[in-house]
């Protein structure tokens, strides 16, 4: 039995994938020809907290806080997503664009239920980076992540009035 945490989250099987069913955050980033997923960082703040006030993200995105600024979204990363993402229960995660890295939206894998083997992905993207693409590809490679992470069901859902999201979820 491993002694810290470190060790338990880097078992795998053979073939790349985690036995215990919980979030890798050692697979990140991953990406494809559209988009990467990766760990928030600081330096994404700014961005995060101009792209949450967009009226589709406000209305839609579910997010946890009524407004956000660039020093909450630091706070959130140092307090909430980089534990969480350590403890492999809860990633959220800066969708960003693959040959430039600039934050571009975030994906987040939630719900995660390791007995079960499932969890549940949400995401948003950036007034400036939608029509592109991002978010469809963004959620291929949360897909990847979860299948990598060992989980074997991961839902996507929306409100009927998201007409974008339900096409990018079709």
């Amino acid at each position: 039995m491993p002694d810290n945490l470190s060790e338990q989250r880097s078992q795998h099987c053979p073939n790349g994938v985690r036995l215990d069913g919980m979030l890798d955050q050692d697979l990140l980033p991953l990406t494809n020809s559209r988009a990467r997923i990766r760990p928030l960082r600081h330096a994404d703040a700014e961005a995060y907290a101009v792209g949450t006030d967009d009226p589709l993200v406000r209305q839609f995105a579910h997010l946890p806080e009524d407004r956000y600024t660039p020093a909450s979204v630091r706070a959130m990363i140092d307090q909430v997503t980089e534990p969480a993402l350590a403890r492999g229960d809860l990633a959220v995660l800066a969708i960003a664009d693959p040959r430039t890295d600039a934050f571009a939206g975030s994906a987040v894998v939630f719900d995660v239920d390791e007995a079960a083997g499932t969890a549940e992905v949400g995401f948003w993207v950036h007034p400036a980076h939608r029509g592109k693409g991002m978010s469809a590809a963004a959620l291929e490679l949360s897909a990847e992540f979860a299948a990598r992470s060992g989980l074997a069901v991961l839902t996507a859902r929306t409100v009927p009035a998201n007409a974008a999201s339900r096409r990018v979820l079709a």
